[in-house]
């Protein structure tokens, strides 16, 4: 129970760290409009989250059971998927960083709560990135021992409580927090960061036993 609480947070902050165009419009929109509007938007993006990692989670463990020949190798694969994830994005924000990039987007009709929770929801499930990321990691962690419901559903849990904190903390911070963390070397700095998180699920992967 413990090692799956621990893996779904640490899925959950890898995806949910990098300040990127959703995070930079969730700081805004809370800056903008109240902190009730913004923690219904950071919510959204938590649960579109929540909702790979469940469907992650659910059909990994399926998939899991037939694959259970070819385990070792699929895990590597997996793992190297992670490392090509988290280096994009390193070298990506790097990139950014460099040519002084920002990402401007026109102002738009400040949305109630109801709007901006839908919003940021759709968004996110927008985001294939979000899908690769979380079925190479819930294959790449599958052992030859069937995974108890319990444990799936604390892998989920877990990684929508890390999402939902950090976006949350974002929006709580709206306009100090936007300045700081959506500014050239915020974004750069966040980035990083999210993708020595994946680095580290990637190692973890490989030392699992099989």
């Amino acid at each position: 129970m413990t090692a799956a609480l621990l893996a779904g947070l640490l899925a959950g902050y890898g995806i949910a760290i990098p300040v990127g165009a959703v995070g930079t419009y969730l700081v805004s929109l809370t800056a903008r409009t109240s902190l009730r509007t913004g923690a219904c938007a950071a919510l959204g993006v938590a649960t579109a989250d929540g909702l790979y990692a469940l469907l992650a989670a659910a059909g990994g463990s399926a998939l899991a059971a037939s694959l259970r020949p070819v385990l070792t190798p699929l895990r590597w694969a997996s793992a190297l998927v992670l490392v090509a994830l988290a280096v994009r994005g390193a070298v990506l924000a790097l990139r950014q960083y460099r040519a002084h990039r920002m990402a401007t987007r026109p102002e738009r009709p400040v949305p109630g709560a109801g709007r901006a929770y839908l919003g940021l929801l759709g968004i996110t499930l927008l985001n294939p990135v979000t899908v690769i990321y979380f079925v190479a990691l819930v294959l790449g962690t599958s052992t030859t021992d069937a995974v108890r419901p319990l444990e799936r559903a604390a892998f989920v849990l877990a990684a929508f409580a890390a999402s939902a904190s950090w976006q949350l903390l974002l929006a709580g911070g709206g306009a100090l927090l936007g300045r700081v963390l959506t500014g050239h070397r915020g974004r750069l700095a966040t980035a990083l960061l999210s993708s020595g998180v994946v680095l580290v699920l990637a190692v973890r992967m490989t030392l699992t036993p099989g």
